[in-house]
């Protein structure tokens, strides 16, 4: 059993596809299939279905999954302490963002840039995904750091994390919306919003899931009419009158030259909450662990 090999299983379970592996690993496709059929054979087990659309590991396959991540994370984590003694910090790092979090206030794309800058030989790669997606894909290792916001109050207990974000989530109307009424009001209870055309994130993000589950508590189903990925957009559909946004409290300045005016939810007083988050056990690379560190810092936490 060659790593190489353990390599290629992995990447064709993440990539579903043979070909994508491939590209991914820049080698040819066909020493791909011919290593991962090796693996089998050695193994005396056959760990893809190749028949659908999609290649899907087997049930071994799925067995195995977690300890070729395992030999392959350790190998890694090997040559990083080594290279920790050259004074050398190398090898991959998986980050991922919660849709619209790389705004000016959380400049994440100039923390990555400047992290590559000062460690040239880290490879970093950073995606976008619901909040949802990446906290499994975190508890599963196949992140190894994501931006997320939070649904919960309390984490899953192999998650650690910082949160960076905790702000009320408020309504925001167009000039002239009955819940402006009276002139002067600052807040609005929750069960005021039944009924009404709602624009949220979607389905899957923490703030969707943290408004989910307070109307829900209330007693009623909110009614979505417009669904968008960032609090930009929600705002300017708002500011149209196509519907109350929900987000969290609007940093000053932001409904300039847009119109809409936000109150404050009560009755619960439900929470956006956005986490900088990884595994309890830690990043297993020294890479991961490097930037992990620079991002607190660069995000202020303690």
């Amino acid at each position: 059993m060659e790593l190489r090999q353990l390599q290629y299983f992995v990447a064709v379970v993440e990539e579903a596809n043979f070909t994508r592996a491939a590209a991914r690993l820049h080698v040819a496709q066909p020493g791909v299939s011919a290593q991962i059929q090796r693996l089998e054979r050695e193994l005396g087990h056959r760990l893809l279905d190749r028949g659908g659309r999609t290649v899907t590991p087997t049930e071994v396959g799925r067995a195995v999954l977690p300890y070729a991540r395992a030999a392959l994370a350790a190998v890694e984590g090997a040559r990083g302490t080594a290279d920790e003694f050259a004074g050398l910090l190398r090898g991959q790092v998986v980050l991922g963002l919660v849709s619209g979090a790389a705004t000016q206030e959380f400049d994440v794309v100039s923390v990555v840039a400047d992290f590559h800058d000062a460690h040239p030989r880290v490879e970093i790669s950073l995606t976008e995904d619901t909040s949802d997606r990446m906290l499994a894909a975190v508890r599963r290792g196949e992140l190894d750091i994501a931006l997320l916001g939070l649904t919960a109050d309390e984490p899953p207990p192999d998650v650690a994390l910082d949160i960076v974000v905790d702000e009320p989530l408020v309504a925001a109307v167009a000039p002239g919306d009955p819940l402006l009424h009276p002139v002067g009001r600052t807040e609005v209870p929750l069960a005021e919003l039944a009924g009404r055309p709602l624009i949220s994130l979607p389905r899957g993000t923490g703030l969707r899931g943290v408004l989910d589950g307070a109307c829900a508590a209330a007693g009623f189903k909110p009614r979505i009419a417009f669904e968008a990925a960032s609090p930009d957009v929600l705002t300017r559909l708002a500011a149209r009158g196509l519907g109350v946004a929900v987000l969290p409290a609007l940093p000053p300045g932001m409904t300039t030259g847009l119109g809409p005016r936000t109150l404050v939810i009560t009755d619960p007083r439900p929470r956006g909450r956005i986490a900088l988050t990884w595994r309890k056990d830690g990043p297993a690379s020294p890479a991961a662990r490097a930037l992990l560190d620079r991002l607190r810092s660069e995000l202020g936490v303690p």
